[in-house]
């Protein structure tokens, strides 16, 4: 163990357990906020409309421009209407794309927000951003996009369909595997990380047997509040340089793009991470932490292979052009004939051999 560390801890409130519908009244008048603008994507425009009536007075409308990888285009629009509406909040409910959403409205016009995730991405959890134009995605970090307050309601996970819990709780997982060896990793969120892959490893298995299974939805949503709190603290690496690269430049779907990758990128800097991987072993109850984790994607119907996302072997080189242009962190120097390796394996959804 790493005896010499820092850490620091994020300022924000978290509800876990309790009906976000009763609890979100108290706690927008708590913060302080008067004009409260939902944010959602257009398939969760009725979710939306619910949590506004549940706002009465405090909301002042709804905008449903939320969409994958956060747009700067969407942005501008959104943030047209929140200066309409004289917003001095926003509510996300939802997952990863309309927390970008609020987290870009933060950084754009310093609009706080509250976050009522309903899926397992964790981002809620973070002071992380999220931008992509012209094919590019730019991420950061900025304590001002970090919201004020996050509401976990098990509940609200329930109509998440089997396919899409299984492939969050794999992208929430790949939070806590990166982190345990961040460069700036240390022993407190190495704790959270191996709890929070383990309840995700546990609940995503009876999700998938019964998804109206309110004790592994609340098992996996508090797996997530612990990887998305490994998100927030500590650096990422490879897998999520590269998932930075293929959701903005190829456009792949984000969840299942991190679940067909994370094995792979694991395999890559296995060797260079022993105590890393002991902690997931642990936490997987397997032998082998790469494989391990493709075989927790795979035997829950999780599909492993870029391709069936649209991503193609010609495509390869041009993604490590982009992955490589600016140099990074990683504990496995990046080799750029092992890296096309890597993504060969991935495209093609094979099992890691290490």
């Amino acid at each position: 163990m790493n005896h010499s560390f820092i850490y620091n801890s994020l300022p924000f409130k978290v509800v876990f357990g309790r009906p976000a519908a009763d609890v979100l009244p108290e706690v927008v008048q708590e913060l302080g906020y008067k004009r409260v603008l939902v944010l959602c994507t257009p398939e969760q425009r009725v979710q939306a409309e619910a949590f506004a009536k549940v706002l009465g007075a405090f909301g002042v409308g709804i905008c449903d421009l939320a969409t994958m990888h956060v747009p700067v285009e969407k942005v501008a629009d959104a943030a047209e209407q929140a200066k309409l509406l004289r917003a001095d909040c926003t509510l996300a409910i939802g997952g990863g794309s309309t927390i970008g959403l609020a987290k870009a409205l933060s950084l754009k016009m310093a609009l706080p927000s509250i976050a009522i995730p309903t899926t397992y991405a964790g981002s809620e959890m973070t002071p992380v951003w999220g931008l992509t134009e012209n094919g590019r995605k730019t991420t950061g970090k900025d304590p001002a996009v970090q919201p004020k307050a996050v509401i976990y309601d098990p509940e609200l996970t329930l109509s998440l369909p089997v396919d899409m819990s299984v492939t969050s709780g794999i992208n929430a997982i790949a939070h806590a595997v990166e982190g345990l060896y961040a460069k700036d990793a240390n022993p407190v969120i190495s704790l959270l990380a191996e709890d929070g892959i383990r309840a995700l490893a546990q609940g995503l298995p009876g999700i998938v047997k019964n998804p109206q299974d309110l004790q592994a939805r609340t098992q996996c949503q508090y797996g997530a509040w612990l990887c998305g709190m490994v998100l927030g603290s500590v650096g990422m690496a490879l897998h999520h340089k590269l998932c930075h690269t293929l959701g903005g430049s190829f456009n792949l779907p984000h969840a299942q793009m991190h679940t067909a990758l994370l094995p792979h990128a694991l395999a890559y800097n296995s060797t260079h991470v022993p105590e890393a991987c002991a902690r997931i072993e642990r936490a997987l109850g397997t032998q082998n932490a790469a494989q391990g984790l493709f075989d927790l994607a795979k035997n829950n119907g999780a599909e492993m292979a870029l391709s069936s996302f649209g991503f193609s072997e010609a495509q390869i080189d041009e993604a490590l052009d982009i992955a490589l242009h600016n140099p990074y962190w990683n504990p496995r120097p990046l080799e750029r004939e092992a890296l096309h390796q890597l993504l060969s394996n991935a495209c093609i959804g094979a099992r890691p051999n290490a």
